[in-house]
């Protein structure tokens, strides 16, 4: 009988989890900020689309047309069913990904796979490249992010050993969580012996309790698949040559930040690599890269430092934070970092109002504060790198997309009446995704139903959650009387409507 899971991991799904790397609407900042020109987006495809969320999630907000494909039957159901629910423009399969390049397809603007690179076979990679190079257009754009050597040098052994427990040890019939809880106790049990391996690479035992501590359907698809691949840049970039395809820059918008991620030192010895392909290698020696988020694009195209300053003014951003919760520190591969508030915060507080500017308004407006437009533009693409800000799309698009999402977070806010598996709906102001959690998605759900302030949202929630017998848990204790059921939820309507509400409204999703 032939394999149809090709060695990756069927018998538990994906995580409902959202990627906003694979939202297009981020390319056009990043190619402005490395001086290429990007196209628009009209087509699009998700190779491996998980549970399908982040495919949905862009379908609905933009009038782009998308195709996919996932192996996993219920995982494209599930995406299906999300699809006809918002009726945008978006056609997913549960095929491989050979039987999907046979299919009769458009030329894509656009194609994104996240993370699944490191998980299959060569077999499939050379798939895979062969669809970029007959499907993605002249112009075209390839996000793609991948395990990445070397951070995982030092862990890649551990992994092995987890997986060949949890393969020959581990028990048949008992499932993969408890075969995956075997195996990290296993791991655990050896690393007391104190090895020598422990001791030559002493973060492995931290590394091993940082997974015990994650969600064991993320960790069955993350570790436990039978290809499990981390790459260098340079051999990624020789497996996309075929395809014809040039690394245009990092999909992260921190890793522009050098200030961040690199010595003074670092930087200095980057300079003097004259060669953009090299310099990715020896920058992630330098980092200790683990994981790379990139695009590449068909044929690069520069833009005049006039066309380019211009195309970033034009740029429109939107503060999707409550600005009194907006910390000025970042992380990069150094650690955590103080912003400098001489700059950062008269951006943060004209954008606080929630209202969408131009770079160009941004620069005019706070002319007097003695900031650069250099110094502008990597405020800008700190803040919609942590998520404090994100790039807004054309009005236009927004009022096409609009009655797309009011479908698809309708569903998937009534899904949240009984659980919390999924915590992102989607804004056709940004074309992408947003967390909200559980909670906050009822309160919404109470608004459209015409309750209007905070307490009656709060009642609405504990009707649902007492007709379900469900309990909240606080400092982690259940509280189990109806009264203080209703208490907590009073304060976080009330904590929704001063911080969640605004940016909500101005997203277009309450």
């Amino acid at each position: 009988m032939t394999d149809w899971t090709s060695g990756y991991v069927a018998d538990i799904g994906y995580t409902y989890g959202y990627y906003p790397e694979l939202n297009p609407k981020r390319v056009k900042l990043a190619f402005l900020n490395a001086g290429l020109v990007a196209p628009e987006f009209g087509t699009a495809c998700e190779l491996g689309f998980g549970q399908g969320m982040s495919a949905n999630i862009h379908a609905a907000a933009s009038v782009c047309s998308w195709h996919g494909t996932d192996f996993n039957p219920a995982q494209a159901g599930f995406a299906q069913e999300l699809a006809s629910l918002s009726g945008a423009n978006a056609h997913l399969f549960d095929e491989s990904f050979a039987d999907f390049a046979n299919r009769d397809l458009p030329e894509f603007d656009y194609i994104g796979l996240h993370g699944i690179w490191s998980w299959i076979s060569d077999e499939n990679r050379a798939v895979i490249v062969d669809f970029i190079r007959k499907k993605l257009k002249v112009g075209g754009v390839l996000y793609i992010s991948y395990n990445t050597l070397p951070g995982w040098g030092t862990f890649a052994p551990m992994r092995h050993l987890m997986t060949e427990h949890a393969e020959v040890v581990g028990a048949d019939g008992v499932g993969i969580v408890s075969r995956i809880d075997g195996a990290l106790d296993f791991t655990e049990k050896l690393l007391a012996t104190n090895p020598l391996f422990a001791r030559a690479n002493p973060l492995v035992n931290e590394k091993i309790t940082q997974i015990k501590g994650q969600n064991r359907h993320y960790l069955a698809h993350e570790y436990f698949n039978r290809d499990w691949h981390p790459m260098h840049f340079g051999t990624m970039a020789k497996w996309l040559e075929p395809a014809k395809l040039t690394y245009a820059c990092s999909a992260h918008y921190l890793d522009y930040v050098e200030a961040i991620n690199l010595t003074p030192e670092q930087q200095a010895f980057l300079k003097d690599i004259h060669d953009p392909m090299f310099k990715q290698t020896v920058r992630d020696f330098m980092v200790n890269q683990q994981f790379r988020r990139e695009y590449w694009v068909k044929g690069a195209r520069g833009l005049t430092p006039l066309d380019q300053a211009q195309g970033l003014r034009e740029q429109r951003f939107l503060m999707t934070a409550h600005r009194p919760d907006v910390s000025l520190k970042v992380t990069g591969a150094l650690g955590e970092a103080t912003l400098t508030e001489a700059i950062y915060a008269p951006v943060l507080d004209l954008m606080a109002d929630h209202k969408v500017r131009s770079m160009a308004q941004i620069e005019q407006t706070i002319k007097n504060a003695g900031i650069t437009f250099a110094q502008l533009i990597q405020t800008v693409l700190v803040l919609c790198g942590n998520g404090t800000f994100s790039a807004v799309q054309d009005e236009a698009i927004t009022q096409k997309a609009k009655k797309q999402t009011d479908k698809l977070n309708t569903h998937l806010m009534l899904k949240a009446r009984s659980s919390n598996d999924i915590t992102f709906l989607a804004s056709p102001v940004t074309g992408g995704g947003i967390t909200v959690g559980r909670f906050p998605q009822l309160f919404v759900l109470a608004l459209q139903q015409g309750k209007k302030k905070p307490d009656e949202w709060a009642a609405f929630v504990e009707q649902i959650l007492a007709a379900q017998g469900q309990k909240i848990v606080k400092d982690g204790k259940p509280l189990e009387t109806a009264e203080e059921q209703l208490a907590e939820l009073t304060t976080q309507a009330n904590d929704f409507a001063t911080k969640q509400l605004p940016i909500l409204k101005a997203l277009q999703i309450a």
